[in-house]
């Protein structure tokens, strides 16, 4: 029997205003749960160093969430061709090279996936911020060099996206979400790729359309869902930049938001080349906890987008009490990497104070390492931003977004931490 440890519940001041059938959103009703300790096996084994979480606990963990959550990547290796589809030596006015590469995993055009690259000119490799996007690598910034997409696009009628279809007038639309000068003003490059080039966000899927094809199906309950595959693709992306010698490969940080935060999670939890992972407003499959029931819930990912995850993620709709792990769990696969968690105030279907002890509890992974998690028992207020070397959470007034604010955050935690570990080589 997998034994647990109890944990503290978090109340809320006051009941949240938001009301939703069938949602919880009244802190009162959060009923007593239960964790999986992070640093004790299913088998009841305690573990007490690095060595035994990396040789134990750490490929365990990662194999129930392969298992029983997102799904296992398919064991083929899949060849990539490479090609430049544009270059910009003088972007955004001079003081950025943007460029353009087409990597193809196969002779079909629905199989290929445009990576979308601005980098500060520096006569060193710099550090990037990567993630997907919602709907084009064109929406980034207001640049008719880059190329449209012409992909279906989930959202439509909305930011010049016409019956799915982006149009010239999606150009720029998305600027707000990536901040790109602020990041090239900072001395950080921004890698991008639009989601729906590894696979398109919705239920039907036909033909050769995405990547997905290119792989034999398991019919299985541990199948791939999108967020696997999506998080797959940012490791191929991760290989292209390894390439790239005006990039740090040791410094490309992970970012997402919403279930793109999930992705960014989860393959950051796969592929410990990133040395980052910026987790906005993930939510229920992310950061905030599946036992708390408050928001939404598995229930509500099964009923409505059970196609991100496994077949076998429906066996906790009624009970997530039954599912081995919990995000706790999921943040602790980062350690000792830097991972940081934001909420919003306005996003109380994403339980922002599920979120805040998610990430405080994946404390004990990095004490093994010698670092500080969020040790805080108490979630802290709207604009106060809480942080150790490796890992930061903050909570913004607000809706369901990534803004300027979260990027100020996110550029001031990534500088923090990557001088304490250019400091720690010197040493």
């Amino acid at each position: 029997m997998l034994k647990r440890v109890t944990t503290c519940l978090f109340f809320l001041a006051a009941q949240a205003a938001f009301a939703q059938t069938g949602t919880n959103y009244d802190e009162s009703k959060v009923k007593p749960y239960t964790l999986p300790a992070v640093l004790e096996t299913f088998s009841g084994e305690t573990v007490r160093t690095k060595k035994e979480w990396e040789k134990k606990r750490r490929p365990e963990i990662l194999e129930a969430f392969r298992r029983e959550v997102f799904g296992r990547v398919p064991d083929k290796r899949l060849p990539v061709r490479y090609e430049v589809i544009s270059e910009d030596g003088q972007a955004l006015g001079g003081k950025a090279v943007r460029k353009e590469i087409r990597a193809c995993f196969s002779d079909s055009p629905s199989q290929c996936m445009a990576i979308l690259i601005y980098l500060p000119k520096s006569p060193q490799p710099v550090p990037v911020f990567m993630g997907l996007n919602f709907e084009g690598n064109h929406t980034l910034y207001n640049d008719p060099g880059i190329e449209l997409n012409p992909r279906w696009m989930r959202r439509t009628d909305v930011r010049g996206v016409v019956n799915h279809q982006a149009t010239e007038a999606s150009r720029g639309t998305l600027y707000g979400r990536w901040q790109l000068e602020k990041l090239i003003d900072r001395g950080y490059g921004l890698v991008t790729v639009y989601q729906g080039d590894l696979e398109l966000d919705r239920k039907t899927r036909s033909g050769d359309e995405g990547i997905r094809s290119l792989f034999p199906s398991s019919g299985q309950g541990d199948e791939w869902g999108s967020i696997a595959l999506w998080s797959w693709g940012l490791s191929r992306v991760m290989d292209f930049l390894e390439k790239d010698p005006a990039i740090d490969k040791n410094r490309v940080a992970l970012v997402g938001h919403s279930r793109l935060g999930k992705t960014a999670l989860w393959a950051g939890a796969q592929d410990q080349r990133f040395a980052m992972v910026i987790s906005n407003n993930s939510g229920e499959g992310g950061a905030s906890l599946a036992r708390r029931n408050y928001g939404e819930t598995i229930a509500d990912l099964n009923r409505a987008v059970s196609y991100w995850f496994c077949p076998n993620y429906k066996k906790y709709s009624e009970d997530p009490s039954l599912l081995p792990v919990d995000s706790h769990l999921l943040i602790s696969l980062l350690a000792p990497r830097a991972v940081y968690v934001a909420s919003a105030t306005a996003d109380q279907w994403a339980d922002p104070r599920g979120e805040y002890v998610g990430a405080s509890l994946a404390a004990p992974a990095y004490r093994l390492y010698g670092l500080k998690g969020l040790d805080d028992k108490e979630m802290p207020q709207p604009e106060t931003p809480v942080s150790s070397l490796a890992v930061g959470y903050h909570l913004r007034t607000g809706e369901h977004d990534i803004n300027a604010y979260d990027w100020d955050n996110y550029l001031n935690f990534a500088d923090r931490y990557y001088q304490a570990a250019r400091l720690s080589k010197r040493k």
